[in-house]
């Protein structure tokens, strides 16, 4: 399982994002950030997100 928690991407937010892959976790992140905190995710965003993933045990 895969998980990104919001807040290490820089949001006062205590959203956590879970799933199988890094893909389903930056399309859930997308989502979360359009609806949640009125961002829309970027190319440059993506890269950053994706080092914030990390592997849950």
């Amino acid at each position: 399982m895969k998980k990104l928690n919001c807040s290490d991407a820089g949001f006062d937010c205590k959203g956590v994002l879970t799933a199988s892959t890094e893909e389903e976790i930056l399309q859930q992140a997308a989502v979360h950030a359009k609806e949640v905190h009125g961002v829309t995710v970027t190319p440059e965003m993506v890269q950053q997100i994706k080092s914030l993933i990390k592997d849950e045990n």
